[in-house]
């Protein structure tokens, strides 16, 4: 930490001479304000830790897996405007003498290692957070100076979740030490439906007690101010709308004639003309009104030119948003549990395999996968210039090709739905050969 930023935090403070006296006065937050919104919560996170045990996606003998097994870092695919979800789960984190503190910031830089050359999404559930559990002030100051220029270059939104009066404290105490870019990312949401602008909350894995708590201060609130529901009653589709509707129902709503839906058409003809040598194609977000409006466009049976716009990366965003908001995944839910257990497969029959796998798809399945993976490939093919190997091509389109019927995506079932992907663009000459 350089000394300007010490001596203005002493002077944020008022405190001693003395630099490390400003940081000493930081721990003088009395311990009572530290949240304590349900009296059972200590039992209760021991009883979620439990339940939790058998979930880890590390080997037992991996020097992260006593961290991992909390699930107090997940991954959960995208948000709404195409950027990777980071979700740190405060209610899931034990009493601080079962957890090692400088292995969890380890483990969570690791993890976050994976997707910061992306544009991410930090989300931070705060209920749970208590005296019993709480990360110290020295953690979080070390947290913040561990995580240097390339962590937070890409970090577009860090959203604090059910925040108290005391984290709102904790960050005026710290404003000397953010960064004035850093700062304007942070951003407070008090009840879990305000999350729905920014990412759906069922592919999140929310705690049920973060859930409990969220349904308690909603059920204080007058009738007339109570947010919306996180999941809102959905009206019936537009006659012309293309996000969020089956594939079955697309094939007469604007498919050409190999049954490719019109987004996917428009979008990957667009990028493989413009797109294929930008360096980290499908890593950048995009401008969220423009994603909106290109989204409503279609919905209304409006004519939609990228070639006008000439934004690599909208048109990148749009098309993982559309594989996205599909109400069955491409790959379906019936090969869910067959692309998880992939990684038992010999790599003799895996081609084999993976065709056989992809056959059994509906009809309008396959040939929207067949026409994805070929532009897949052409990206990957330009990859000493795009940056985009088909390992990194794999955890950008892993969680927007499969995800779960019944759960939410998690760190366990990315890992082994990326390394499919990551297999089906190795072997796609193979895969498709017939």
């Amino acid at each position: 930490m350089s000394s300007d930023l010490l001596v203005d935090l002493h002077d944020e403070l008022g405190g001693d001479d003395s630099p490390s006296a400003a940081l000493d006065q930081l721990k003088l937050v009395p311990e009572k304000q530290w949240p304590q919104d349900d009296p059972v919560s200590v039992s209760k996170s021991a009883t979620d830790i439990k339940s939790l045990s058998d979930g880890s996606h590390m080997a037992w003998d991996d020097p992260f897996y006593d961290i991992a097994r909390h699930q107090i870092v997940e991954v959960a695919g995208d948000d709404n405007f195409g950027r990777k979800v980071i979700v740190f789960n405060a209610c899931r984190m034990p009493p601080q003498h079962q957890l090692n503190h400088h292995m969890l910031l380890m483990y969570l830089k690791q993890t976050l290692d994976k997707y910061v050359e992306s544009d991410y999404t930090l989300i931070y559930f705060h209920h749970g957070m208590t005296s019993e559990n709480k990360l110290s002030l020295s953690w979080l100051r070390d947290a913040y100076r561990e995580f240097e220029r390339k962590y937070k270059k890409n970090i577009k939104a860090f959203y604090i979740v059910h925040p108290t009066m005391f984290i709102r404290t904790v960050l005026i105490f710290f404003k000397p030490l953010i960064s004035f870019k850093f700062g304007r990312k942070v951003h407070y949401v008090n009840y879990l439906s305000e999350l729905e602008e920014i990412v759906k909350c069922d592919q999140l894995v929310i705690p049920s007690r973060v859930r409990e708590y969220d349904d308690k201060i909603r059920m204080n609130l007058k009738p007339s101010v109570v947010p919306g529901s996180i999941s809102p009653a959905h009206s019936p589709p537009l006659p012309f709308q293309q996000f969020g509707v089956p594939l079955s129902v697309l094939r007469d709503r604007g498919a050409d004639s190999d049954g490719i839906p019109l987004v996917m058409r428009d979008t990957i003809t667009f990028l493989q003309e413009k797109g294929l040598q930008t360096e980290g194609i499908f890593r950048r977000s995009a401008n969220v009104s423009l994603v909106k409006n290109i989204q409503q466009k279609y919905n209304s049976g409006e004519k939609v030119n990228f070639f006008e716009m000439d934004d690599v990366h909208l048109a990148a965003v749009i098309l993982k948003t559309f594989l996205r908001e599909l109400p069955e995944p491409l790959l379906t839910y019936k090969l869910y549990n067959d692309v998880v257990n992939f990684h038992s497969v010999d790599s003799a029959s895996q081609a084999v395999t993976v065709r056989n796998m992809l056959m059994s798809l509906p009809e309008e399945n396959y040939v929207s996968v067949r026409f994805l993976v070929q532009f897949l490939a052409q990206v990957s093919a330009e990859s000493e210039v795009n940056k985009m190997t088909n390992t990194n091509l794999a955890v950008v389109f892993g969680p927007n090709l499969l995800w779960a019927q019944d759960a939410a995506m998690t760190l366990s079932s990315i890992g082994p739905i990326n390394n499919f992907t990551r297999v089906l663009l190795d072997l796609h000459q193979d895969v498709f050969s017939q």
